[in-house]
């Protein structure tokens, strides 16, 4: 009796803790309401160390499964669509069947190396595409997810040496390999900088080298794994033919999907996905969590159960109660051009935001279209109802962004108005897609959106080289190497399809990236912008004003969505008068009555304080 006791009382005990512990917990991270987020694909940011650079052999074990003859690293400068030597006799294959086989050398190394430029952007907090050991160049297809890509790293021969010492599915025979440490230095780096910290986290499916599955393939029926994924028919030893088939992400059988039941995924790939999350969020295992990811980003989320999201949040909030994750939540019907509305996933108990496409869809649509164009009315309404459909405080740390390397970039969108986002946005896609930079008019449209994102509830989110005015179209097209002010770039002057097209010089464009700067300065530097509530005038079809209120701060942001100069009256209900205002982007002071007139140019605005 007396030993019951004890385990009653240790159990209310316990249970007592996890209550505390959960209410410890806010509903979002503090840190992420104020953030300006800028997304890194590894592979094409910046290649500081040519000596780990990837390999004809790294390139073999991806679709279309070639050695092509004289493969090598393409040059960081090249014009992006002329094709590389090796290229050049690979005549069977159209231009985005090669595309897949290109490595430009990108790595951890050059991210730690470029800190200090993100630092002086403004930027506090990075989203990195996955990082975990994979053959392709996008790392969407895991060989492992306990190791950093060995070619991110500085010794790629002595990492795989480590990966044979270990047993994959036991945590503690796992070693920490040369990239697994740059990995974790570069945490700290940006740590030391005030940068949080997050990467992708792809959970649904896996490479077809991941060593679950290749044991699978090995041992079929009689593999311990093979309840980790979906077998439709295992391969009949006394046939010439190979059976083997199973289910792979959307059909694609280069992915894998892993198993999943009512809860989400089975427990034995759970339990593994966990200790992956414990060894990347508090590396030395201390409890503290200062030394580890800041949080997540989940590929493809809707794709997994929300049972199982709603576990994960708990435990990844029990390693570090401020870390962030965000999901993946978009097409509901692509055919449709229907996205989702992601309140299931954003009700407290699974994520704290998701990938905002609606955000990014709405200003296409009331910036860049022409034909499709919405007017301000309209786009408020658009704004609105995101607001009514999620929680105020999911609302202020949702991902605001205009592009990212699932989309056309932001200044190609400007370049080719009128398509549904995200649909036919390449030449494989489109023959009529424009593939050059945008003008003078397209920089001002891309400047106005600069000043929403920065500006309306929600956290701005940059695609790495938007803000030096790069362009490109969909995947592979936004994935271009990123432009560097040191480096001298080839001019683009050739198509993927040989069409006559306009020659763009390639550089670094300082106005577009002081615009930028300028912008995130003046978000981190009046807290209105990012906590305050925020109250709609569509003054016209093209001039729309909102206030930002927080505390005694009040803002009021005007723009002229129009490629004309117009004069806007100032009502009571737009501007308060007989009072003094600073426009916060070009230091111009107005003092204002109640009945001035304010002068906008074409695709100006004005954020008054």
């Amino acid at each position: 009796m007396k030993k019951l006791i004890l385990v009653l009382i240790f159990i209310s005990f316990s249970f007592a803790i996890a209550q505390t512990k959960n209410k410890d917990i806010s509903r979002v991270p503090s840190w992420a309401k104020q953030a300006v987020w800028y997304q890194i694909f590894p592979e094409r940011f910046n290649n500081a160390d040519t000596a780990n650079d990837p390999t004809v052999e790294d390139v073999v074990n991806i679709w279309p499964y070639i050695e092509p003859e004289g493969w090598q690293i393409t040059p960081w400068t090249s014009d992006w669509f002329k094709r590389q030597p090796y290229e050049e006799k690979l005549n069977n294959y159209d231009y985005y069947q090669i595309q897949g086989m290109r490595r430009y050398g990108g790595d951890l190394q050059g991210i730690i190396e470029k800190l200090d430029y993100l630092k002086d952007l403004g930027i506090t907090a990075i989203y990195i595409n996955p990082v975990f050991e994979s053959p392709s160049l996008h790392k969407y297809d895991a060989k492992m997810y306990r190791h950093i890509d060995n070619n991110f790293g500085p010794d790629p021969q002595k990492d795989i040496e480590i990966w044979n010492t270990e047993d994959p599915l036991d945590a503690s025979t796992w070693k920490w390999t040369t990239a697994d440490k740059l990995f974790l230095t570069l945490i700290k780096e940006c740590h030391n900088r005030d940068i949080k910290i997050i990467i992708d986290g792809v959970f649904n499916h896996v490479g077809t080298f991941f060593w679950a599955f290749q044991d699978v393939v090995k041992n079929q029926e009689n593999s311990k794994y093979k309840d980790w994924f979906t077998i439709n028919k295992f391969d009949d030893p006394n046939t010439p033919e190979n059976e083997f088939d199973y289910e792979g992400w959307i059909g694609v059988k280069d992915l894998p999907e892993l198993k999943e039941d009512e809860n989400g995924l089975i427990k034995p790939i759970k339990d593994h996905v966990f200790n992956v999350v414990k060894r990347w969020m508090d590396p030395n295992g201390d409890g503290d969590p200062s030394d580890g990811l800041d949080g997540w980003r989940l590929d493809v989320a809707e794709m997994v159960n929300l049972n199982f999201w709603k576990e994960f949040r708990t435990f990844v909030k029990n390693i570090n109660p401020e870390a962030y994750i965000t999901g993946e939540v978009w097409w509901q019907d692509w055919n449709k051009d229907k996205m989702f509305n992601a309140a299931p996933w954003l009700q407290g108990d699974a994520f704290d935001a998701v990938m905002n496409y609606r955000f990014a869809r709405a200003v296409k649509n009331f910036v860049i279209d022409n034909k499709n164009k919405i007017n301000s009315s309209v786009f408020v309404d658009s704004l609105n109802q995101i607001s009514k459909d999620y929680n105020e405080e999911n609302l202020y740390v949702l991902l605001n962004l205009m592009d990212s390397h699932d989309v056309d970039r932001l200044a190609s969108q400007i370049n080719n108005p009128d398509l549904w986002y995200d649909h036919n946005a390449n030449p494989s896609q489109n023959k009529e897609y424009k593939v050059e930079a945008p003008d003078s008019i397209g920089r001002l449209k891309q400047k106005l959106i600069v000043v929403l994102q920065m500006t309306l509830p929600g956290a701005p989110t940059i695609y790495y080289g938007d803000e030096v005015g790069m362009w490109g179209g969909d995947d592979p097209d936004c994935r271009k190497p990123m432009v560097w002010s040191d480096l001298n770039y080839e001019d683009e002057t050739t198509h993927p399809y040989g069409l006559k097209r306009n020659i763009d010089k390639v550089e670094f464009n300082m106005d577009l990236f002081n615009w930028y700067k300028n912008l995130i300065s003046i978000r981190k530097n009046n807290p209105s912008l990012s906590l305050g509530t925020v109250s709609y005038s569509a003054i016209n079809d093209n001039i729309l004003s909102f206030k930002r209120s927080y505390q005694d701060e009040n803002i009021y942001v005007i723009i002229n969505n129009e490629n004309v100069n117009v004069k806007i009256n100032l009502t009571e209900s737009i501007v308060p008068g007989n009072m003094g205002y600073t426009d916060l982007i070009s230091g111009h002071e107005y003092l204002f009555k109640s009945d001035s007139i304010l002068e906008l140019e074409p695709y100006q605005s004005v954020i008054l304080k």
